[in-house]
């Protein structure tokens, strides 16, 4: 282990220690100590706004300013505001029906009570770095627990503007940020917390909860795949292309929960077509200067993504650029490529193998919606499933019939937003979800407390047994 991950492992070792020992000392936080948490974050947020929207925008190369005041700010602030509103009533415990009845007749009771773990750790990704840091810190907050956070390397200027931030707003016993490469990050996730929230590839997953499985930690996994949108034969095309472009061209397609693919009914190729020119038109009539679109985060996802289109077209994929002003790529100061159509995609291309993460779309077309449904299930369980259309027993269908984190219907990414539904995956798109109670419920113990009747009823199940204990175990011995 080299002197400099040593260093960074005895300082988070550390940090872990005290918040660990505070919180003994200190115990459950009340509510009003966790909306103060809440309050500070929410502060930091409004406060550093500005500066927020230029660190992603140079940390990307370019980014939309507007985007990033809509995603990281904005939509941080608001998971905050609703856990802090709603956080008094998840804290109350819940009673839970005592059994035998008889035991309830005589006094005894039996409750749930929600604990604060302790110490949580956030790993949180490049492609929204401030809102999948913030926007869990209001579960966590309102949990009750302390936090230990460790951001992307891949956006620096970010990474060290939000340990800045949250160094001036909470003390080390209470919220903490450690920037760093892999080697910090691959230590911060072998840390013993008492609960790990890790958000990215489903690749580096693997590390993550092997790592933490040394320590038996209870581990959250946001992951991603490959999110299907299933266009019906009634759904309204322009409305259709309106809205999944507009998921694909949000941070550039480098969302976790971006349209993977689109399934449309065989005939319709060239209408999705002529719908998506028209919605990536009027959202954006120039690409390479103008400041609405953002640019792939690095030279290495640019590459990667340059290699999809070539290893398509190579195997027999038609290629549909969509560049309302016919502007040259070739030379430009950033990493900016145009929504790119991939027709007739084919399993053997990586593009349908990997999660894209940028804006490319192939577009696939079926015959009978159990074609496509078929698709789906022959596939890993992806982090979304989209549905287009006004039919309904269809729609049954496909959500009853395929497994998904979650679902928007007649919408892209949407279901995210709702702070009063759980956000997660299933499978190789994650583990566990959070997200207002949810979140709450994640970063909580849920404890079991029974109490005992102070009348002696239960004589009957201590020896010397007799009859009254065998006519009691007959009595349940039964059908």
């Amino acid at each position: 282990m080299s002197d400099d991950r040593q260093s960074a492992v005895t300082e988070m070792m550390r940090v872990l220690e005290v918040q660990r020992q505070t919180h003994i000392k200190e115990g459950a936080p009340s509510a009003e100590r966790r909306i103060e948490w809440i309050d500070r974050a929410i502060g930091l947020l409004v406060d550093n706004s500005q500066q927020i929207a230029d660190s992603l925008r140079e940390d990307f190369g370019h980014r939309s300013v507007h985007a990033s005041l809509l995603t990281d700010v904005s939509g941080s602030i608001a998971p905050l505001k609703h856990a802090k509103a709603h956080l008094k009533s998840w804290m109350r415990g819940e009673k839970r029906a005592v059994q035998p009845a008889l035991l309830g007749l005589f006094g005894a009771r039996a409750r749930v009570e929600y604990q604060p773990k302790g110490v949580v750790g956030i790993i949180s990704p490049w492609n929204f770095p401030v809102n999948l840091t913030f926007a869990p810190l209001a579960g966590v907050f309102a949990a009750g627990n302390r936090a230990m956070i460790k951001p992307s390397e891949f956006t620096p200027r970010t990474s060290d503007l939000m340990a800045r931030m949250i160094r001036s707003a909470y003390s080390e016993a209470e919220c903490a940020v450690f920037t760093g490469g892999p080697d910090v990050g691959q230590a911060f996730a072998g840390l013993p917390f008492d609960h790990l929230l890790f958000t990215g590839a489903t690749t580096i997953a693997y590390h993550v909860m092997r790592a933490a499985a040394e320590h038996l930690v209870p581990t959250t996994l946001e992951l991603g795949g490959k999110s299907p949108v299933i266009v019906s034969n009634t759904a309204d095309m322009a409305l259709t292309a309106k809205r999944v472009m507009f998921g694909k061209t949000l941070n550039a397609g480098q969302i976790c929960l971006a349209p993977d693919y689109v399934m449309v009914p065989e005939g319709k190729q060239d209408q999705f077509a002529s719908a998506a020119t028209a919605a990536v038109s009027a959202m954006f009539p120039t690409l390479k200067d103008n400041p609405d679109y953002t640019s792939v985060i690095n030279q290495r996802h640019y590459d990667r993504l340059m290699g999809y289109l070539k290893d398509a077209e190579e195997k027999g994929a038609r290629l549909y650029e969509i560049n309302p002003a016919k502007e040259d790529f070739r030379q430009q100061p950033h990493h900016k490529i145009p929504p790119t159509l991939v027709f007739d995609a084919t399993d053997d291309m990586k593009i349908m193998q990997d999660e894209i993460f940028g804006p490319l779309l192939p577009v696939k077309t079926y015959g009978a919606i159990e074609e496509a449904i078929t698709y789906v299930n022959d596939h890993a369980r992806p982090l979304g499933l989209y549905y287009f259309g006004d039919h309904g027993p269809e729609q049954n269908k496909v959500l009853t019939r395929t497994t998904s984190g979650g679902v928007s219907v007649n919408d892209v990414i949407s279901h995210v937003m709702m702070e009063d539904l759980p956000f997660g995956g299933i499978g190789p798109s994650g583990m566990g979800s959070y997200h207002g109670l949810d979140g709450f419920r994640a970063f909580s113990h849920t404890k079991a407390v029974f109490s005992q009747s102070k009348r002696d009823i239960t004589a009957m199940l201590r020896p010397p047994y007799g009859a009254k204990i065998q006519n009691l175990v007959a009595g349940q011995i039964k059908r």
